[in-house]
């Protein structure tokens, strides 16, 4: 059983599709959640209010992760609030269409700075906390695109490659605090972002998995979970696989 009882759990991106089912399911686990969200405060709230109507414990707090001022005002609130954050869930981020030859100069920084700068801000801004109290866990969400590439969406690709450099040195980095670092790599994930994409090419992308289907947002929170729980004490710097086989790397 994972028990994540008296864990303050900061979720960046926790609106909608992995965020919010990582969401509720460590507010089932006995976290206390922090869902950030940038435009959706609609959604954000039926996810807090849903927690607390269950017993639990959550506050939405809005905030654009790819800008370093609000990230660092988003961190104050939470300590403010509740003295300490344990773990960090690094999952905001986009995916758009890029051909190289046509991709400005704005959607590459557009996409640099939503999917990587904003885990460079958050984890700035949270591990000072941690190593003061001498612990945490930070999980940061790549993709299988970081480990192979993906035409014509190579600038979200470049981006989720840096996640998983900069999660195995963070993890050598703060090792000694006892602030463990993991990343979760996604395959392809049913969600708003990519539900287009499976409707347009369903087929296509699907007989590339082995298990021939796309994940679920319930079944990338499920080992989310585990790296921010008890039970993975001894694992620091590791890239989880989470994506029905389509790539097997070691």
């Amino acid at each position: 059983m994972i028990d994540l009882s008296n864990q303050i759990m900061l979720i960046t991106g926790a609106s909608r599709g992995i965020g919010r089912a990582t969401a509720i399911m460590a507010a089932q686990a006995g976290a206390t959640v922090i869902a950030n969200y940038r435009h959706a405060a609609a959604e954000a709230e039926k996810i807090v209010n849903g927690i607390k109507q269950r017993g639990g414990s959550a506050l939405a707090i809005r905030a654009d992760v790819s800008i370093q001022e609000e990230v660092d005002a988003m961190i104050k609130m939470v300590i403010a609030t509740y003295g300490r954050i344990d773990v960090l869930v690094n999952n905001a981020g986009i995916w758009t269409y890029g051909a190289i030859h046509e991709m400005n100069a704005a959607t590459w920084r557009e996409t640099l700075a939503a999917n990587l700068d904003s885990i460079y801000f958050c984890c700035r801004a949270v591990t000072p906390h941690m190593m003061a109290q001498r612990r945490g866990r930070i999980i940061n969400i790549s993709s299988t695109a970081g480990q192979r590439g993906e035409a014509f969406h190579s600038h979200y690709a470049a981006t989720k490659g840096a996640i998983i450099s900069f999660t195995k040195s963070l993890a050598a980095e703060l090792a000694s605090y006892n602030i463990l670092v993991n990343g979760v790599a996604p395959g392809w994930v049913n969600t708003d972002m990519s539900r287009e994409a499976l409707l347009d090419e369903g087929e296509e992308i699907t007989r590339l998995i082995p298990l021939r289907r796309a994940g679920t947002p319930e079944e990338i929170a499920g080992p989310i979970l585990f790296l921010a729980s008890g039970l993975s004490d001894y694992i620091t710097g590791e890239i989880l696989n989470v994506n029905g086989g389509s790539v097997l790397a070691g």
